[in-house]
């Protein structure tokens, strides 16, 4: 039954796409805007894979919280690196230090690098910071509740798209899979990387 599930889950996150029933929905800093934005940029998808991937790595090995707590420490830091942009608080490296996001995330799911809930948990949320204060920064005019609510949403999906990843190969063929998976994302954040 998990297995369904997290294959519908994937199933329905690679098929979606934004509604955008008024013209120039995306312009207005809506809700809609929000969840558009975290898919807009590569970057920002495999990191949000990667911790998903991870995560779901460490409920494998024992740290079963970590699952659910790994990703939502990402979701909460990511919101408060939104407020930081919003506040004008000025931090540096950030575009580095997102792409290294997701080099380490990548990485970290390639060795399946198991840590105690807790470090992975301030680990994910350090980078999360980062990826907040982007999205922040990328805001222009636009409506701050709606616009942050919907990529808090977007992110959360993604996150459960490595989940479900995670748990549909949830063999210890499907782990390597995964390593795999993790390795490839390493590799492409080095590539985004180096075009940036």
């Amino acid at each position: 039954m998990t297995r369904r599930l997290a294959f519908a889950a994937i199933a329905s996150l690679a098929a979606a796409s934004p509604a955008l029933a008024h013209p120039g929905a995306l312009d207005h800093g809506s809700l809609a805007a929000g969840m558009a934005h975290p898919f807009l940029g590569l970057d920002h998808v495999l990191a949000m894979l990667a911790v998903g991937l991870w995560a779901s790595l460490l409920g494998a090995q024992g740290e079963r919280r970590a699952v659910w707590l790994v990703p939502a420490a990402f979701v909460g830091a990511m919101a408060v690196g939104f407020a930081l942009a919003l506040s004008g608080l000025a931090l540096p490296f950030v575009e580095p230090t997102i792409l290294a996001s997701v080099v380490v995330l990548g990485l970290l799911a390639a060795a399946a690098y198991t840590v105690p809930v807790g470090a992975g948990m301030a680990l994910v949320a350090s980078f999360a910071l980062f990826h907040g204060y982007a999205h922040g920064g990328e805001l222009g005019g636009a409506n701050a509740l709606g616009f942050g609510l919907g990529f808090a949403v977007s992110t959360a999906l993604l996150h459960l798209a490595g989940i479900g990843l995670g748990r549909l190969l949830g063999s210890s063929a499907g782990r390597i899979l995964i390593r795999f998976m993790g390795g490839a994302t390493a590799v492409a954040g080095l590539v985004v990387a180096m075009g940036a």
